[in-house]
C-alpha cells in the first residue's frame, strides 16, 4: 500500500526541496568561511570545515540527481546557493578576522584625525602628497577589521570630504593597535591562535 505522505506529493514538492535548500545554505556558508580561514592562514580549521562542507554538498546533489524530473529540486538548489552566498557574507562581516590597511587622502588638515587615532592607540603614518587638484595629506594605518566601522566614523567626523580605501592585510611583523574588544569570554583570536599559519 503506498505511503499517503509520499503519494500526496508533499514530500516531493515541499519537504525535499526545503531540505535541499537548507543543505545548500549550510554548505555554501561553510565554503565562504573556509575560504576566509584559508586567506587568513588558519590552516587546520579550513580543512575540517571543508570536510563537512563537501559531505553536505554530496547529500544535496545526491537528492537532486535522484529526482531529475523534479523542477522544485533545481529551484531549491539554486536558491540555496544564492541564500548561502548571502548568509556567508553576513557571517564573514560578523567574524571580522584579520587586519586591514586603510589609506586616507584629504586636501584638508588631518591633524585632529591623526591626533584622535593616536590617542586611541592606532598606529598612524601621515605624509604629504600631490593630488589632481593640489597638495594633499595621506594618512596610513593598519587596523583590526573589527575596528574598521569605528575608524570610518572618525574619518567622516573629522574629514568628511576625505577619500579613503581599504585593503586586506594577510600579516604584519609588528604594529600599534588598540586593546581588542572581547566579544566572547575568551577572545576569538586567542581561541584560534594555535590554528594560524606558522603557530
Amino acid at each position: 500500500m503506498p505511503d499517503p505522505f509520499v503519494s500526496s506529493g508533499l514530500f516531493e514538492w515541499v519537504i525535499l526541496p526545503l531540505l535541499i535548500f537548507c543543505a545548500r545554505i549550510c554548505d555554501v556558508s561553510l565554503g565562504t568561511i573556509r575560504v576566509i580561514f584559508i586567506s587568513k592562514g588558519i590552516k587546520y580549521l579550513a580543512p575540517a570545515i571543508g570536510f563537512f562542507e563537501v559531505i553536505i554538498w554530496l547529500l544535496a546533489i545526491g537528492q537532486v540527481m535522484n529526482n531529475l524530473t523534479n523542477i522544485a529540486s533545481y529551484i531549491a538548489y539554486g536558491g540555496g546557493f544564492a541564500a548561502g552566498t548571502f548568509i556567508g557574507m553576513l557571517i564573514e562581516e560578523k567574524i571580522s578576522l584579520g587586519l586591514t590597511s586603510i589609506r586616507i587622502i584629504t586636501s584638508g588638515d588631518p591633524a585632529q584625525l591623526v591626533q584622535y587615532l593616536r590617542s586611541q592607540n592606532y598606529g598612524v603614518t601621515c605624509v604629504d602628497g600631490q593630488g589632481a587638484t593640489g597638495q594633499v595629506k595621506m594618512v596610513f594605518s593598519i587596523i583590526r577589521r573589527q575596528n574598521l566601522p569605528d575608524v570610518v566614523d572618525v574619518i567622516r567626523e573629522f574629514n568628511p570630504g576625505a577619500f579613503y580605501s581599504v585593503e586586506d592585510v594577510k600579516s604584519v611583523s609588528e604594529g600599534v593597535f588598540p586593546a581588542e574588544r572581547r566579544r566572547f569570554p575568551v577572545p576569538f583570536s586567542e581561541a584560534i591562535r594555535y590554528f594560524r599559519k606558522g603557530k
